[in-house]
């Protein structure tokens, strides 16, 4: 397995996003390739004394900043670490790209540069949820689209439905729809168009709206909202494992498993589904444990043939 990493995008690019890789390096058979200023890669691995076979450069000469416009940035740096990186995926010399950069910038990227697949309107970010019952839900989409059609809610679903069954083993998935309330009829007039939708789905094992006080409990093992949402709730989750990690520590007490979970960096990044080829979203703020739980994130996607086994579901479904 080949995996490009752009180690020049993030917060604290390239410094934690090489020294993530190069532990990674050192704990699978896999290749990856840092893509980024050459001189400052090699300077970093020289520094760690790193002289590992599973490592190779590739040189760019641009980084697409976090505050930039994605669409704007990548039309004019052709040569930035994330374009790069994407078209190394395309060309084959890369089987999955992973990137803790801007984020716009590699949807974009992995959009025009791998494509969607067929029948996919817009590519959805999938993100582990953990649940008091010991297993992880998905939560999607997490910020790839704030504005949603129920046809593209629909698809969400599907995508989530194979990726659930393909990462966690299951047979049929339950599929849920977050809504302010589980009864039928519940939510704005998206909300109830896009649940007629899903009972429609005769392949779709869904079971109806999931409210946000049970997204913990392992109810469903997928749960369906817009980028805007899934946003929002996914970053008040992180904020809120943060302050209660804080006040366990203040209190010298042991920190609960299910807390440990909820940690990013235990996570390290998410898939963008529906695209035609694999491409990790990593945290921007990401440190090297989170980008070293990225590249096995990347690594488990490319064993389970996450894209053809999305485009047989696919052909079958829509």
């Amino acid at each position: 397995m080949k995996i490009a990493v752009d180690v020049m995008g993030g917060d604290h690019a390239p410094h934690e996003i090489i020294l993530g890789a190069i532990k990674k390096a050192k704990q699978t058979d896999s290749e990856l390739i840092l893509v980024g200023d050459e001189s400052t890669i090699q300077k970093e691995l020289e520094r760690y004394v790193v002289r590992l076979n599973n490592i190779s450069i590739v040189h760019s000469n641009e980084v697409v900043e976090m505050q930039e416009s994605a669409t704007v940035a990548l039309r004019k740096k052709k040569d930035s670490s994330i374009v790069v990186a994407n078209q190394l995926v395309k060309e084959g010399k890369a089987d999955a790209v992973v990137s803790c950069g801007n984020t716009g910038a590699q949807m974009a990227a992995a959009i025009f540069i791998l494509g969607r697949l067929k029948d996919i309107d817009r590519p959805p970010i999938i993100a582990s949820v953990p649940t008091i019952n010991g297993e992880d839900s998905f939560l999607i989409d997490v910020g790839a689209n704030v504005d949603c059609k129920p046809k593209q809610l629909l698809q969400f679903a599907l995508l989530g439905q194979v990726y659930s069954s393909l990462i966690k083993g299951k047979s049929d998935p339950t599929i849920a729809l977050l809504n302010n309330g589980e009864e039928e009829g519940k939510g704005n007039n998206q909300l109830i168009e896009t649940y007629e939708l899903f009972k429609k789905q005769k392949d779709l094992n869904f079971i109806g709206n999931i409210e946000g006080r049970n997204i913990f409990n392992g109810k469903s093992n997928v749960i369906v909202c817009d980028g805007f949402i899934g946003n929002v709730l996914l970053k008040t989750i992180e904020e809120m494992a943060i302050m209660m990690t804080d006040l366990f520590k203040q209190e010298n007490n042991k920190l609960p498993e299910f807390l440990e979970r909820l940690d990013y960096t235990k996570v390290g990044g998410a898939p963008l589904l529906g695209i035609d080829g694999i491409s990790i979203v990593g945290h921007g703020s990401s440190k090297r444990e989170a980008v070293f739980n990225a590249i096995g994130i990347a690594e488990d996607c490319i064993k389970k043939e996450v894209v053809k086994i999305q485009n047989l579901a696919l052909d079958n479904s829509i």
